[in-house]
């Protein structure tokens, strides 16, 4: 089971934190995985969920790239990472869609959806999961991923 943080929140929401990437690099740093916000404008990366927050560069992704999942906030971002071949990146698209699938061919879920053992559950917290929808699944992402240490 792979265990997603979401945006580097690892017991809760935390909007002035998210995002960041010291933030994220402590989630990490606890054997997590994190979803991060990734926009690319005039050739330069951010990370941030509404807009562009935090500068970072190519290579601060590509040297944690086994341990982040790439949600392409703009259409730039998602066409430069298209580029790349193999499981260099991990990366989707998606707004509220039922699905997205990811670059690695995991199929991103929108809370309640049906899950099946190539999905990654989002934000299970808020949903009607049972335990056993959640343990079929490849990984789940959440604000309180602490919350399912156990499903490792």
């Amino acid at each position: 089971m792979i265990l997603i943080s979401h945006r580097g929140n690892i017991e809760g929401k935390n909007l002035d934190l998210e995002n960041s990437p010291d933030y994220i690099d402590r989630a990490i740093m606890k054997g997590y995985d994190v979803e991060v916000d990734l926009w690319l404008k005039e050739n330069t990366f951010f990370l941030g969920h509404d807009e562009p927050q935090y500068l970072i560069d190519l290579e601060w992704i590509t040297s944690r790239k086994k341990n982040l999942w790439l949600h392409c906030k703009n259409l730039n971002c998602f066409t430069f990472l298209t580029t790349y071949t193999g499981d260099m990146y991990r990366f989707f698209w998606h707004q509220k869609d039922d699905y997205a699938l990811t670059s690695n061919h995991m199929i991103w879920a929108y809370p309640n959806q049906p899950l099946s053992d190539r999905s990654i559950a989002v934000m299970p917290e808020s949903t009607n999961y049972t335990i056993d929808q959640l343990k079929q699944c490849t990984g789940i992402c959440s604000d309180f991923i602490t919350n399912y240490r156990e499903f490792k």
